[in-house]
């Protein structure tokens, strides 16, 4: 017996607990995000601490993306994330117990972030092989786009002067804050009613591969699809060199444009604000300009931006390019995601977004790491965004034409 993607004209009432749950618990992140390198920085204001701290949630994806995609094609995946979130909401407890009884030290910041991390390469890779399962085909922009906007009020938006406002307030506050959202996504998730029949009921235990098997068969099928091959290929330098200007960036906003903490959050709510228009304006914008239109001119605004900071000292010139730079960020993730989505089958789902996110979140980890190093070494807090600038160049010319496949 196989499950059956709902058809009524709504999303319905599963998709808005997934939704909800997805949220609170990007709320929660979001807040994590800002308070982690003020965290940091109150420790060991370096920018190579700063950029560890921002490389530890990031390195598990290097590391375990395929294996847990592969995970993912065999379990359970609303249980999958049900039992990681609780998971989670453990660690960030224990390390808001520590910040508060003034224990926390930079390492024990870094495993915290990095176990995190590890929960979240299943539950971010189950959650988006399981949307398909809740939403008809043709709905999955308007879905994808609900959850992108959630994405950017929530993790981008609110949680940004939330997070530096519970620092000030008390420095455990926010790491707390984290844990308890991820404890009621849990729970959200727990009384969804439809519960879709996982990959490896309809497959015969007898027949089933190794882990290496099934990871090998996830990139196969990701390498095979031209158009997914290239924007894996994109998004893996994009994130690389973004990532390795912005490592020690709560850096930047101090020295560079003389913010407070307060002022820092402020200015990471610009790209939020973009982004929220971007995933608002997704679905006509690809019916106006077509996908491969839209995907070009998000490379010439991957450039843009990273020319604009280091050249400006001016608090709002930086945060009008952030608010570019977000509005492109969500239409490139909705137009991707769909796409892949509406490509890959449900049983090698989690695996190719597994080799994605590798190349997605694998090369923002490899660029904080780039980035960090970069700055320690030159003195400045600049010279990763000249690199940048210039990587992205070149994958721009290199990638115009591929990007023409991408009209599917």
């Amino acid at each position: 017996m196989t499950a059956t993607v709902p058809t009524s004209g709504r999303l319905g009432r599963d998709f808005l607990r997934l939704w909800t749950a997805t949220a609170v618990s990007n709320l929660g992140d979001g807040v994590t995000l800002v308070a982690g390198p003020l965290l940091v920085a109150s420790l060991a204001p370096a920018p190579a601490a700063v950029a560890a701290a921002a490389f530890a949630p990031q390195l598990p994806w290097l590391l375990f993306a395929l294996v847990s995609g592969a995970l993912v094609d065999r379990l359970d995946r609303r249980r999958l994330i049900i039992g990681v979130n609780l998971g989670r909401c453990l660690v960030l407890a224990a390390l808001a117990a520590a910040v508060l009884a003034g224990v926390a030290t930079v390492p024990l910041i870094c495993l915290a972030f990095f176990l995190a991390g590890v929960g979240e390469t299943l539950a971010d890779t189950a959650a988006g092989a399981l949307l398909p399962s809740v939403v008809p085909p043709e709905r999955l922009e308007q879905a994808n786009s609900r959850l992108f906007a959630t994405f950017v009020i929530g993790n981008q938006f609110a949680a940004k002067p939330l997070g530096a406002y519970l620092f000030v307030v008390a420095a455990a506050l926010p790491f707390g804050f984290d844990a308890a959202t991820f404890g009621l996504a849990a729970l959200l998730l727990a009384l969804l009613r439809w519960r879709p029949v996982p990959p490896a009921a309809t497959v015969d235990a007898g027949s089933r591969r190794s882990l290496r098997a099934d990871i090998a068969a996830g990139v196969r099928a990701l390498w095979g699809v031209p158009v997914l091959r290239t924007l894996a290929g994109c998004i893996a330098v994009m994130n690389v060199a973004f990532c390795a200007a912005f490592a020690a960036f709560v850096l930047y906003a101090r020295q560079r444009l003389g913010l407070t903490e307060v002022g820092y959050g402020l200015l990471l709510t610009a790209s939020a604000l973009g982004g929220l228009a971007g995933s608002t304006l997704a679905t006509r914008l690809r019916a106006r300009f077509g996908a491969p239109a839209l995907l070009r001119v998000g490379l010439l605004i991957e450039i843009g931006l990273q020319v604009v900071l280091p050249s400006t000292r001016n608090a709002w010139v930086a945060g009008t390019a952030l608010a570019v730079w977000g509005m492109h960020g969500m239409v490139w993730g909705v137009l991707v995601v769909s796409l892949r989505q509406r490509l890959v089958p449900d049983r090698l789902r989690g695996r190719v977004n597994s080799v994605y996110s590798l190349a997605d979140l694998g090369g923002a980890a490899l660029g904080t790491v780039t980035g960090g190093l970069v700055a320690q070494a030159t003195g400045s807090i600049l010279a990763p965004f000249w690199l940048a600038a210039g990587a992205l160049a070149l994958l721009t010319a290199l990638a115009w034409r591929r990007l023409a496949d991408a009209a599917g």
